[in-house]
């Protein structure tokens, strides 16, 4: 595979993003790859490597470049469940930089990449974990004739009683969806789990929202103290089972 860091111009500046395709000419589908709070690291440079190996090219940006390139925070307590929550406080300020006005300009400097690299074959799924699950959706809402598929994991705070939450606005989405929510997540408990569910029932959008028992918010992350090593493997393959039904290779 060619693994490399790359810039992708934007309408707000410059984003340093991890890109890696497959060997060869292509083209290969295009996957967006949308981090968790913690950046870009090398957990998530593996992760995104495996989607490459089933032959996607995929583009994991530094959603918080407006603040810093990567990497983003000392990283080095992730493991230790204290430190990890003094860690996420210290990055609460870039993560307040990426509202949905901005998250919508962003994804339309990744899509144009893709696409300049005639990598993504004119369609895109897109992942995201934690925040980037959040931001993922947001994305497919603003772009749903670019954006064919979206699978979020541990995503937060994505049926809220704001004026601008993102279950709002999902009867834009004209793809399919899949959710993995934590239980007892803190960051999307059962009542937003349920207002999202009868937002996209009510739109009619092709989903799929599951709960994954005993597992914490950011139960994918091997290198947090959040890691459940059964809700990583369910979601690969949950993952893997959407794209393998809506961006297949060939």
């Amino acid at each position: 595979m060619r693994k490399t860091m790359v810039d992708v111009p934007t309408e707000d500046g410059v984003a340093d993003a991890y890109f890696v395709r497959p060997d060869g000419d292509g083209p290969f589908p295009g996957v967006l790859f949308y981090m968790d709070a913690f950046g870009l690291r090398p957990r998530l440079f593996e992760m995104a490597d495996r989607i490459a190996e089933r032959g996607y090219a995929v583009l994991a940006p530094n959603l918080f470049y407006r603040s810093s390139r990567s990497p983003v925070a000392d990283l080095s307590g992730l493991g230790d469940a204290e430190e990890r929550g003094k860690i996420f406080g210290q990055l609460m300020p870039m993560m307040q930089l990426v509202d949905t006005a901005a998250i919508t300009r962003d994804t339309k400097g990744y899509l144009d990449f893709l696409a300049a690299e005639g990598q993504a074959g004119g369609k895109v799924a897109i992942v995201g974990y934690c925040m980037g699950g959040t931001n993922a959706l947001k994305a497919i809402e603003a772009y749903p004739e670019r954006i064919v598929a979206l699978a979020s994991f541990h995503g937060a705070r994505m049926a809220t009683e704001e004026p601008d939450s993102p279950h709002l606005q999902v009867g834009k989405i004209t793809g399919e969806v899949y959710f993995a929510h934590a239980d007892h997540d803190h960051a999307m408990p059962q009542d937003q789990i349920d207002r999202l569910e009868a937002a996209l029932d009510a739109a009619d959008v092709r989903f799929r929202s599951e709960v994954y028992a005993g597992a914490e918010h950011g139960f994918t992350m091997s290198d947090t103290a959040a890691y459940s090593p059964e809700g990583e493997k369910r979601h690969w393959e949950k993952l893997f089972e959407l794209l393998d039904n809506t961006l297949p290779v060939r």
